[in-house]
């Protein structure tokens, strides 16, 4: 019997501090792709509780052949997918901030790492999915194939592209140089 297999045991038996580990062992990765796929940290906290109620319901149908964080990451994606596509038929606050003045001080020094921010928050979502997934959390991509239900050539074609989309618009803003590769033929008219 396996950790993951006799906390889920546990749970389903109702103990609330089994409960509680297991709230405690995935909250902070759970909250994390949360945020990072929804962009808002208030809409992050509505849906992880949501996972965390869709986790407890299903408990009982998890694969015990399975490891538990793929299967946990998988319902926080698919519930981060819900989300995305109830908020495209609701306004937010979010649409009426633009009338209020910024009060905060520009900061140079955080530059490349908000057009890298805005760069995946511009991907479409399944790139920007496997990109935070791998990225900004270290899955494998078997666990971040189990948790968007595609197979592993999907997700690092998906990741290729991402990481392409990504480069190209820092080019296009000047952050990045646009250098031929090493040993690359010289550009069309370029002397050698």
């Amino acid at each position: 019997m396996t950790a993951d297999d006799a906390l889920v045991r546990r749970c389903l038996t109702g103990d609330p501090a089994s409960c509680r580990d297991l709230v405690a062992r995935f909250q902070t990765d759970v909250f994390a792709v949360c945020q990072r796929l929804l962009a808002n940290a208030h809409d992050a906290e509505d849906v992880t509780q949501e996972v965390f109620l869709r986790v407890f319901r299903s408990l009982a149908k998890w694969d015990a052949a399975r490891p538990l964080r793929p299967w946990v990451m998988t319902i926080a994606v698919n519930r981060c997918r819900t989300w995305i596509s109830r908020r495209a038929t609701r306004p937010e606050l979010a649409d009426y901030l633009h009338e209020a003045p910024d009060h905060r001080p520009a900061d140079d020094s955080t530059e490349m790492r908000t057009e890298i921010r805005a760069a995946v928050d511009a991907l479409r979502d399944e790139y920007r999915e496997v990109f935070v997934l791998f990225h900004e959390h270290g899955q494998s991509y078997e666990e971040i194939g189990a948790a968007v239900g595609r197979p592993v050539g999907t997700v690092k074609t998906w990741l290729h592209r991402a990481r392409l989309e990504l480069l190209d618009r820092l080019k296009s803003r000047g952050l990045v140089a646009d250098e031929p590769a090493p040993n690359a033929p010289p550009a069309r008219g370029e002397l050698k």
